[in-house]
């Protein structure tokens, strides 16, 4: 079995450790590698979508990141207790149309012990904006370390 520290119970860096490793696995974009961060039998609930298991996690990520083009996350730690942690979130991205988008949410994520992310529960809602409203500029991947954060930017 695979662990992916850090493991819970978590502590106040350890849960904002894990916030950052699992935004910068969705900033990857690659639905193969960011899957293997949730357990075979996951379980989420995403908007009105509910998947089951890490194979319909990997096919949910594909799926969203083909429609979601241009897209850039940040993750904000909201509380922690134990083997569960709360964020907050938001993520820019366009449509083939060209329309950008904001979306906000909030997700509710319980970690198994080896640190593997066995429920995701995710509330999102979307803005579209215009391109003169962006605020998330970095190169696609990674955010740097010095680009600011959600309440850096007011969000």
């Amino acid at each position: 079995m695979t662990t992916r520290p850090p493991l819970p119970p978590f502590t106040r860096d350890s849960a904002i450790q894990k916030v950052r490793l699992a935004e910068d696995g969705w900033n990857s974009r690659e639905p193969a590698r960011v899957a293997q961060a949730y357990s075979e039998d996951t379980r989420w609930r995403n908007r009105a979508e509910f998947v089951a298991g890490r194979a319909e996690a990997e096919a949910f990520l594909a799926r969203k990141w083909a429609r979601e083009l241009d897209y850039r996350l940040i993750k904000e730690l909201w509380a922690f207790e134990g083997a569960r942690i709360a964020v907050r979130f938001a993520y820019e991205w366009h449509d083939d149309s060209g329309q950008w988008f904001r979306s906000y949410g909030n997700e509710n994520w319980e970690f198994n012990d080896d640190g593997l992310m066995r429920v995701r529960h995710a509330s999102i809602n979307d803005l579209p904006i215009r391109d003169d409203q962006r605020k998330f500029f970095w190169p696609l991947g990674r955010r740097p370390d010095d680009h600011p954060g959600l309440s850096d930017l007011g969000l």
